[in-house]
């Protein structure tokens, strides 16, 4: 019986090679806009691999090493967690997803660093870069030269945020890479990619991580979205003193590439007794690195097709049991998987119904601007946060409504009339002067075009009715929505 086993484990070997080795001729028709990696975080072995060395367009995985290079120049000494930086006009012009701070906005590395990895905060990203490399530019050749010393050979950076630029662009395998280099290098500040939540004056952002609260023991990373690269996301958990890294590059949707993520990492932990029958794959510093152009996916990612636009923060739900393309790219292939250990192990979690679930309760983390705060301080600088977010909102619903009657009362010769149809004149009236209301009312951190906007109002005072300025205040009172 000893004699026949190594025959018998060697004949596993080969059918399950000869089965990997027609899924590989396969693959690239199956699973051509998605690539996937799983790795140990203390080993770097390869558990499974797909299009991993494919070059992707990274999005914001990339405040990873734009966290990693910060948190360096901390550790070395060159600033500190407590340093003042401030909101420059390039930092404060970056798209959304942002916190949108005003020009010369000053606030500290630590509160930087939680409200771009939480939020996913790409004007965080650019203050960041500045305060550590002096200008976007400087800060990117930071972030080229540590990715070469880390052995990120498929990677380039342009930018600290990931939005779309020519020349961003890394790998699941480079991005397995600086997630064990973070964890190896960098484990006292780990906790920046596992915050839960952060808390700004009065509004609570969740991670846009779905594993986080909810997957037992994810404890990372980092999400990403722009058109072209799809739903990114970088995973880690712990079991048992044992951590898992996955990699998901081109999901269809947020909380596919978190259920994919989910799947990757309870295979991981579920097969651990059944290695043997696996081909090694290696380490994922070994991966051979393939020669290509990024799939560009912006057809499908933010096509005519999609009912909303797509974003970072996509909480569409999967069914668990199939009957959309999101389920299907979440949930197809398992089979393929699993299908040789089919009984040796404990079924697979659901994570779609996981993802669908509300996270674990959790305090979030209070972030604000200013400098670091402690006690009755702090309470007072989320406060003045609070005033400011709410500030700026009735003056633009105020200056909204205040056109009302001042186009109301032109028609100064009819009285009647203008009582009777005061909606058509004001409608009439947008045209004329309406633009220099319509900007300010749509811009929340504009304090001095309000104001501007007022003036007209005031100036028609004496042609109006007592009781018409009045109304024009009443609704400023419930615009409070953020």
């Amino acid at each position: 019986m000893h004699a026949l086993r190594p025959l018998l484990r060697q004949s596993l070997f080969n059918l399950l090679a000869a089965a990997l080795a027609c899924g590989a001729l396969l693959a690239p028709h199956a699973a051509s806009a998605e690539a996937l990696l799983l790795i140990e975080a203390d080993s770097g072995k390869v558990l499974q691999a797909e299009n991993a060395t494919i070059p992707w367009y990274p999005a914001s995985v990339t405040k990873i090493m734009t966290a990693y290079v910060t948190l360096k120049a901390v550790k070395e000494g060159k600033l500190t967690l407590d340093t003042l930086l401030t909101v420059s006009p390039t930092a404060a012009s970056q798209s959304p997803s942002k916190m949108g701070f005003r020009p010369g906005t000053q606030l500290t590395v630590d509160n930087a660093l939680k409200m771009m990895m939480v939020k996913s905060a790409n004007d965080m990203a650019v203050v960041l870069a500045e305060g550590v490399g002096g200008s976007i530019d400087g800060f990117s050749a930071l972030m080229n030269d540590t990715a070469q010393k880390l052995g990120m050979t498929q990677t380039s950076y342009v930018n600290p945020n990931g939005l779309p630029a020519d020349g961003q662009i890394t790998s699941a395998r480079d991005l397995g890479i600086l997630a064990r280099s973070f964890l190896r290098d960098l484990p006292e500040y780990e906790y920046f990619v596992h915050i839960p939540a952060i808390r700004f004056g009065k509004r609570v952002t969740g991670n846009f991580n779905k594993l986080i609260g909810r997957y037992p023991g994810a404890d990372g990373f980092k999400t990403g979205f722009i058109c072209a690269s799809g739903y990114n996301l970088v995973a880690s958990a712990t079991r048992n003193g044992r951590r898992l890294i996955a990699v998901v590059l081109g999901a269809s949707s947020g909380t596919a590439r978190a259920v994919k993520a989910a799947q990757l990492l309870e295979r991981g932990f579920s097969q651990d007794n059944l290695t043997w029958l696996r081909p090694s794959l290696g380490t994922v510093d070994r991966l051979v690195p393939v020669d290509a152009s990024p799939p560009n996916l912006r057809d499908d990612m933010c096509g005519g097709h999609r009912k909303r636009p797509a974003s970072d923060d996509d909480d569409a739900l999967i069914a668990t049991n199939g009957g959309t393309s999101g389920s299907a790219s979440a949930t197809g292939g398992e089979a393929q998987v699993t299908f040789f250990t089919a009984g040796l192990q404990p079924p697979l979690v659901k994570a779609s119904e996981l993802m669908a679930s509300a996270p674990a309760a959790a305090e979030p983390v209070l972030v604000y601007t200013g400098p670091t705060r402690t006690g009755t301080a702090l309470i007072a600088a989320v406060a003045a946060d609070a005033d400011q977010q709410a500030t700026p909102k009735p003056r633009g619903k105020k200056s909204r409504v205040a056109k009302k009657p001042d186009a109301a009362d032109k028609p100064k010769d009819t009285k009647t009339a203008a009582a009777k149809s005061d909606a058509k004149p004001a409608a009439a009236a947008k045209p004329a002067d309406g633009k220099s209301a319509a900007k300010p009312a749509g811009n929340k951190h504009a304090a001095a075009k309000p104001d501007a906007v007022a003036k007209p109002a005031v100036s028609g005072e004496p042609a109006a009715k007592p009781a018409k300025p009045k109304a024009a205040t009443k609704p400023a009172k419930p615009a409070n929505n953020s």
